[in-house]
């Protein structure tokens, strides 16, 4: 489980800023607690779910972003960095005093009744720092890197010797898990397997994971046919068959330079699958049914998900896969824009799939980016489970929970009102438009 993220001169982000997960224990929410709150096997209390407001370009994509970036980078700087290779890493812009700063990136996470502290500082050239503390009962250190001095703890003695083997441009965690050290392995698979994110709005980014499970998975097709067929969108039955490229009408001269693209970017995946000589591509097919003139079922038809169902069906149809997934394992599921394209009833919903112990019995986690005001309700969430970025007069990003105010929100506060009123701040101020267009006609007029 994810326990808090921490990032700092990266994009919008000047000064370290962090989201946690962790319950604040002296807010009570009695309609909500037992929902909203779980046990952490260390005995904290921790929230299912976590909420993200802001104006338009105030930060939330970008805080995402950094938990991506992080993710990305500890599963491949050892792979396919190469000695002297730039660190893709974005810092902070807008001011003259980061220019020569490294960025910054912690997260705490739980494993295996293990509580960890991994971080790192770096720049476009180099590593700077990296650290890794495990806490069972107390805090202890597992090892710290300065530039290239480490000190290694006995608790993670398979990294010693290693030291010489990394290179400046990557993480010496990643290199112990490449020369098989166990933990790194364990703490690796965590970032690959436990933590989920979905960014931007092109669903086919996150489509193929649906498609691939329920085309190898009857039973797993079988729940996401039954989530669809809950969300109300006339589906009845959904049927996955494997294209090829002419199949999908794609001209021949085409076919060899879309092959190639699609092997390449399998090959950047974090677990790329074997891929034969033919590449053929999962497709979804949804039924419908057919009426007769009385309103009698007279058969049934197919519909191209991709091309003849609209794009809420298909981002829902997407999701559903990570959900369920995601609700099985007990991961942490992060979303940019997750209402985009989907009626508030069906977001209401979703949030509520993780906020239920019987629908969210192993207490997995959703964290979203969201401009749906509609959710903003204490019959949703506690006040530490609603977060707000916003920029401040110098382009800087900070990011505050509803909880963190000097003079407290009350429980029975109407939060979508006060927040649309400016009462917590992170939204637009937008000035008077339609001045602009009086400006225009009388420059049109002179």
């Amino acid at each position: 489980m994810l326990v808090e993220f921490s990032v700092g001169n990266y994009r919008s982000f000047h000064a370290p800023v962090s989201l946690s997960m962790l319950a604040a224990t002296k807010l009570k929410h009695p309609n909500l607690d037992a929902n909203n709150i779980f046990t952490a096997p260390d005995g904290l209390p921790m929230l299912k779910t976590a909420a993200i407001y802001g104006a338009n370009a105030s930060g939330k994509s970008n805080l995402i972003r950094a938990l991506s970036f992080m993710r990305t980078f500890v599963l491949r700087s050892s792979k396919e960095s190469q000695a002297g290779e730039a660190i893709r890493v974005e810092p902070f812009r807008l001011s003259t005093a980061t220019l020569h700063v490294p960025s910054y990136f912690q997260i705490v996470f739980e494993l295996d009744g293990a509580r960890y502290r991994y971080g790192f500082e770096l720049d476009a050239e180099q590593v700077h720092t990296e650290w890794l503390y495990r806490s069972v009962k107390r805090e202890s250190r597992l090892f710290v890197r300065e530039g290239d001095e480490y000190d290694i703890a006995s608790g993670f003695k398979e990294g010693r010797g290693l030291e010489q083997r990394t290179r400046p441009n990557a993480l010496f965690l990643s290199v112990v898990a490449q020369w098989n050290g166990p933990l790194a392995i364990a703490l690796l698979s965590w970032f690959r397997n436990g933590l989920e994110l979905i960014l931007g709005l092109n669903d086919e980014y996150y489509s193929a994971f649906t498609l691939k499970r329920c085309q190898t998975d009857s039973n797993f097709r079988q729940r996401v046919i039954a989530l669809v067929q809950e969300a109300d969108l006339g589906i009845t039955h959904i049927d996955i068959e494997d294209r090829s490229l002419a199949d999908m009408g794609i001209p021949e001269p085409l076919q060899g330079t879309l092959d190639k693209l699609l092997r390449d970017f399998n090959t950047l995946s974090d677990e790329p699958e074997a891929l034969g000589d033919e590449l053929r591509i999962p497709r979804a097919k949804t039924i419908h049914k057919i009426f007769d003139a009385t309103q009698q079922v007279a058969g049934q038809v197919s519909f191209d998900l991709q091309t003849e169902e609209s794009q809420g069906t298909q981002k829902f149809f997407y999701l559903a896969g990570y959900i369920l997934d995601v609700l099985d394992t007990g991961k942490t599921l992060v979303i940019d824009e997750m209402e985009a394209r989907l009626h508030p009833f069906l977001t209401r919903a979703i949030i509520a799939l993780f906020n239920s112990p019987e629908t969210n019995p192993k207490n997995a986690q959703l964290i979203f980016a969201t401009h749906d005001t509609g959710l903003l309700s204490n019959q949703l969430f506690r006040r530490d489970q609603i977060w707000f970025t916003e920029k401040d007069r110098y382009g800087a990003t900070d990011l505050y929970s509803l909880a963190e105010f000097d003079q407290p929100v009350r429980n029975d506060a109407s939060y979508d009102k006060d927040y649309l009123a400016g009462k917590y701040g992170a939204i637009p101020f937008i000035g008077g438009l339609s001045m602009l267009f009086e400006v225009l006609a009388d420059a049109q007029n002179a």
